[in-house]
């Protein structure tokens, strides 16, 4: 990771906090300890016949260190990031490294694009150019800013506690300030999902809009709210519940433990793929799912940033009230599905509803297929956020 020594001249009045031209260039010399480290992994037995019933099955973790080591190139994704304009600045005592890639319209409109776990800013890349620089002239184009969550990837690890939603929402606020942008959208998936709305809910005078793919929003434990509630809605209720009995350990142990996790992630490229691989799908390509989970090895970042759920389960801070910036959800079939009328409750500025089945193929009965929309389905993303904001002017 290489920062450079001169800063440029993107600095707010107020701070004059320098922004600093940031290129990734991991030492050689990690990418061999990796390999070393995958060639050497002590793999766990496994009960014969039982599939996925007790964990991410050993094939499949097996079949994707094996194209780890011997088929992902990790140079080529450093370029890739590396071909966008990227940088660094410290906010709130922790450094947040960010994509900063204008587009040439003139008529642009600024945007915040925020990633959630175990994913990184490797969720959006595949839109970014689609957003800056559309092939219609009369479509909408956006500024993009994409930053790491603080403690992923390259803004981490964070030194400070209580990285929740909200502190970093008022991070992201900060960023914007910074960059010049005074109005601006904000825009997220999983974790962005739960960030962006919050951005609003703290500069509604601000924040033009936030599309979302999740709105995660529940029973508040009220019968009423069960009344004449749509079959197709208790059907999501039932899958929810499925996903609480049986996939929530990863959500307990995050936000109850997540430095015991730490140690083992730390030491075991392998067992780091293993966790992570829980939350990425079957159907998945294993290139998309090895450059978000090297990522998360190669930065160090393994263990800052599951203390997201940490810092989200202990906070203190309970907005009260609904949000009320013009909010968008466009969910993708085999993803966690939201309920209209308890999202209604959360966000009185909820104007657009939009469900897609874009025909992602599913690898099994427990695969999320179309949570990853940015890269999944990217031109039907783009196509519902140009929309969203071009109806808003």
């Amino acid at each position: 990771m290489v920062e450079t020594e001169q800063s440029i001249p993107f600095q707010n009045e107020k701070t004059m906090t320098a922004i600093h031209p940031f290129r990734i260039d991991i030492p050689q010399s990690r990418l061999d300890d990796l390999a070393d480290r995958l060639r050497r992994t002590l793999w766990p037995d496994e009960l014969p016949g039982v599939g996925d019933g007790y964990g991410v099955p050993g094939d499949r973790v097996r079949g994707l260190a094996k194209y780890w080591l011997e088929e992902f190139d990790w140079r080529a994704t450093e370029s890739r990031l590396n071909e966008h304009p990227q940088f660094t600045t410290e906010i709130d005592g922790e450094d947040i490294h960010f994509l900063h890639v204008r587009s040439s319209r003139a008529d642009a409109t600024p945007v915040i694009l925020t990633h959630g776990w175990p994913g990184s800013i490797l969720e959006y890349l595949d839109v970014v150019t689609a957003l800056t620089e559309p092939a219609d002239p009369a479509a909408p184009a956006f500024h993009v800013v994409l930053p790491s969550l603080p403690g992923f990837g390259f803004s981490g690890p964070t030194r400070s506690t209580g990285w929740n939603r909200y502190r970093t929402a008022r991070a992201w606020l900060e960023l914007m300030d910074r960059l010049g942008y005074r109005r601006f959208g904000a825009i997220g998936n999983d974790g962005g999902s739960m960030v962006s709305p919050e951005i609003g809910r703290l500069a509604p005078e601000r924040v033009i809009g936030v599309h979302v793919t999740q709105l995660f929003s529940f029973p508040s434990g009220d019968p009423a709210e069960f009344e004449g509630l749509p079959a197709e809605d208790h059907e999501a209720l039932a899958h929810l519940q499925w996903f609480l009995d049986n996939k929530m350990a990863f959500n307990t142990l995050h936000s109850q433990q997540p430095q015991t996790l730490a140690y083992a992630l730390a030491d075991s490229p392998a067992g780091l793929l293993g966790w992570n691989a829980q939350l990425f799908g079957e159907s998945l390509d294993p290139e998309f799912v090895i450059g978000n989970v090297a990522i998360y090895w190669l930065t160090g970042t393994a263990g800052s940033a599951i203390r997201f759920y940490y810092e989200d389960a202990h906070t203190t801070e309970h907005p009260q009230g609904p949000t009320t910036a013009p909010t968008a959800l466009a969910m993708f079939a085999g993803d966690f599905r939201s309920i209209r009328r308890f999202a209604e409750r959360d966000h009185a500025g909820l104007v657009r509803w939009n469900f897609y089945d874009t025909g992602i193929a599913a690898g099994g009965a427990n695969d999320a297929a179309g949570h990853y929309a940015a890269h999944e389905a990217p031109d039907v993303l783009v196509g519902d956020i140009r929309e969203f904001f071009g109806d808003l002017g």
